[in-house]
């Protein structure tokens, strides 16, 4: 009977193959979802009309659907209505890091906006100017609050990766659903993707936990 082992070093390639490409689109979903999302959760919050109210609905929207929709509306129907032919792995690009960054958007504009007034008059009182203010008071508290929601948010942007196998991408989950269908060994094979995940998730889930119960405090009893 062959172990998990085995049917690895007989398909060693395949899962190389597949757990670059699921990096590789994780680190393009974490990247632009926390950078863009970051910018535009800052916008959201200082312009309320004009850019929040519009971005929360897009949050609102987003949340409502399921991924897996999502991916095969942006690769199947939109793409034939359009008449244009996407690669898959941009497609599930394209669709994951837009949730990740309104996501992100979301979080940063509620912790700005829900930054006590007492912090910026007490400052002002102390004679801090405006800058002086955000840099070394809202900056430090800001991440301190936002930074574990933001950790897990990202280790479920990762698990989302998988459902970009409905669209053909190569990316590991595709790669052992193949490798399955030739070996038909489910349970070694699954297994050992969940420890993959368990090893690369584990982590971060547990920095995150420790960064809110180490820093994370509730500003309004302040």
């Amino acid at each position: 009977m062959d172990t998990f082992l085995q049917i690895l070093n007989r398909h060693s390639e395949a899962f190389l193959k597949g757990i670059t490409v699921t990096v590789q689109l994780a680190l393009i979903i974490w990247g632009s979802g926390i950078v863009i999302g970051t910018l535009l959760g800052i916008l959201s919050a200082k312009y309320k009309r004009c850019i929040g109210i519009p971005t929360r609905i897009i949050t609102f929207i987003l949340s409502g659907i399921p991924v897996l929709v999502y991916l095969y509306w942006a690769h199947y129907p939109m793409q034939s209505i359009l008449g244009v032919v996407i690669n898959p792995f941009l497609t599930a690009a394209i669709v994951l890091s837009t949730i990740n960054i309104f996501s992100v958007s979301e979080q940063i504009r509620t912790h700005l906006i829900d930054f006590p007034e007492q912090y910026r008059i007490a400052a002002k009182v102390c004679g801090l100017s405006q800058k002086t203010t955000v840099y070394r008071i809202q900056l430090p508290i800001i991440l301190r609050q936002v930074i574990p929601s933001l950790l897990t948010q990202q280790v479920i942007m990762l698990h989302s990766t998988l459902f970009a196998s409905l669209i053909s991408v190569e990316e590991i989950f595709r790669v052992a659903q193949r490798v399955n269908s030739l070996e038909y060994k489910p349970i070694h094979i699954y297994t050992a993707l969940a420890l993959l995940f368990l090893i690369i998730c584990l982590p971060v889930n547990g920095l995150a936990i420790w960064l809110r119960e180490r820093f994370t405090r509730n500003l309004s009893e302040t």
